[in-house]
């Protein structure tokens, strides 16, 4: 039975997650690989052949894709610092402001 993929708060399913996900896939594709690498049918042969085509493309996809939600992350995290950095009292406000929602919301449960 496969593993269940973890959701977020509102049951959606992270990009990090399908990343995990798809490391999984990948490794277990691998492992499949090498337990066929005995066999000498010519079928099989042209199958394992595409079966590492591929797994190679999606690796190096899967490298690259990691790379760019880690640089947006830190992005994300650069621009909101300098703009906390630039006008400190807006942020303030909108975080009393999200403050007085949530505590709003919470006396209504």
């Amino acid at each position: 039975m496969p593993a269940k993929t973890p959701v977020d708060d509102q049951g959606r399913v992270t990009a990090k997650d399908l990343l995990e996900d798809l490391r999984a896939v990948i490794h277990d594709a691998e492992e499949l690989l090498r337990a066929t690498e005995g066999q000498a049918d010519e079928k099989i042969a042209g199958i394992r052949t595409r079966a590492e085509e591929t797994l190679g493309g999606a690796r190096e996809r899967l490298e690259n894709a990691g790379a760019g939600i880690e640089e947006n992350a830190r992005s994300a995290a650069r621009s909101t610092d300098a703009y906390v950095r630039e006008n400190p009292w807006i942020a303030v406000a909108v975080a009393a402001g999200i403050g007085y929602v949530l505590g709003a919301l919470g006396r209504r449960r």
